[in-house]
């Protein structure tokens, strides 16, 4: 499998393999093995997102002086009318959104809330009242989904004094980022990511949304965010070696589990599993709390579990419940747990976990963009396993950018 002639020290690379994670296994093929296997870009994108999250934080923290005094006057208008967000995208963009809002409402102190660009499109009328101002914040990772330019054309044609427009993109030359009206924030064009799944460019966003919640005080959340990426760089091998470790294993299915922003991010890993293995791994998403109430009945004698755990110990202990119960019932293949920290009852209930060993200062909203890359590399791993390539699993059944949508005239 890897390509040892084309190397002047076949031995030394050998040796190196043979102590490497998982991942690194895969970023060290050659060249020619990657493209077969549908690994160009997949297995980079997501191996380089602790060094792409520095970079977005030097380009947001502190935010452009246009970028701040387009906030400063949304949201300390004297108009007297009150301010609201809505976080626009679809699919992996939209639980962007998601996982974001809360830190943006509570820094922010104005109401925010995630809807798809997919319900916009349809009904963007149902959501803007009169009297109040809008802010748009619309996550694309190339600038040119359908409707995501849909929307915003439409919003700025029927509300062009009531909604302004912010827009957060990983293309500085897709259609949005250069629309006329709208404030553009252009992340580093690494995080344009060329494989099918959304991997770097999903938490560089969710990272470039944090940081502009904390526009007023740049210097309180930049030192968390690189806490993060060391975080990251830590413990992705230990990550990799379990998810390829379960991909081995014959599941059919896969529950993931959080609670407030990590139960987005227990949404984006479902989708991540999902159409990184073209549909043939059934996944769901929930709150633990929320599976007992009907969807417990997914998980079979097949299904792995996954718990992105709380650092909050009342929501921890909620969520240890549902393990229990999990256990009780004898629910489930198995459960892998990831968590901030190591408690006794978590070591009880989940003998597979992963600790993240994250300071008591970094909350559960600062936390998404490290859990959420066990599930880019349990569906990548997957992947792998079942034969489907990585960059392109789905033959042709959904694509890159959802570029073809036709848009009625309303």
């Amino acid at each position: 499998m890897f390509d040892m002639d084309s190397h002047p020290s076949r031995a030394v690379q050998k040796e190196r393999l043979i102590n490497s994670t998982p991942l690194e296994a895969l970023l060290a093929l050659s060249y020619a093995e990657k493209r077969r296997l549908g690994l160009l870009d997949t297995p980079h994108e997501i191996f380089q997102q602790p060094e792409t999250w520095l970079d977005t934080i030097d380009r947001v923290s502190p935010p452009p002086a246009l970028m701040v005094e387009f906030l400063q006057g949304f949201l300390c208008s004297d108009s007297g009318t009150s301010p609201a967000v809505i976080l626009v995208g679809a699919g992996t963009s939209d639980y962007i959104g998601r996982t974001i809002s809360r830190t943006l409402s509570k820094q922010w102190d104005c109401s925010v809330s995630a809807v798809p660009s997919t319900e916009l499109l349809t009904n963007l009328d149902d959501h803007i009242l009169p009297g109040y101002r809008y802010l748009f914040v619309s996550f694309s990772r190339s600038g040119d989904s359908s409707e995501g330019v849909a929307v915003l054309e439409m919003a700025r044609k029927r509300y062009p004094a009531q909604i302004r427009h912010l827009v957060i993109t990983c293309n500085q030359n897709g259609a949005m980022a250069k629309m006329p009206g709208v404030h553009p924030l252009v992340l580093d064009p690494r995080t344009n990511d060329r494989g099918l799944a959304m991997t770097s460019s999903f938490t560089n966003m969710v990272l470039a949304g944090q940081l502009l919640a904390f526009f007023r005080k740049p210097d309180h959340f930049a030192p968390h965010a690189k806490a993060l990426a060391a975080i990251a760089q830590n413990t992705m091998g230990e990550m990799a070696q379990a998810a390829a470790d379960l991909s081995a294993k014959p599941f059919t299915r896969v529950c993931f589990l959080g609670t407030g922003p990590l139960q987005a991010v227990a949404e984006e890993s479902s989708l991540k599993v999902l159409e990184l293995n073209a549909g043939r791994i059934a996944t769901i998403a929930q709150s633990p709390l929320g599976l007992r109430h009907g969807p417990l009945s997914f998980v079979d004698d097949r299904t792995l579990v996954v718990a992105y755990l709380s650092g909050e110990a009342i929501r921890q202990q909620y969520e240890l419940d549902l393990l229990d119960e999990l256990h009780q019932k004898r629910l489930g293949a198995a459960t892998l747990a990831i968590a901030p920290r190591i408690t006794p009852r978590l070591r009880g209930l989940a003998a597979n976990h992963i600790v993240l060993d994250a300071p008591e200062e970094l909350s559960d909203f600062c936390l998404p963009v490290v859990h959420v890359i066990f599930g880019q590399l349990l569906g990548l791993f997957l992947s792998v396993a079942n034969g489907i390539t990585p960059d392109s699993p789905s033959a042709g059944a959904i694509s890159r950018v959802v570029s073809h949508v036709q848009i009625h005239p309303q």
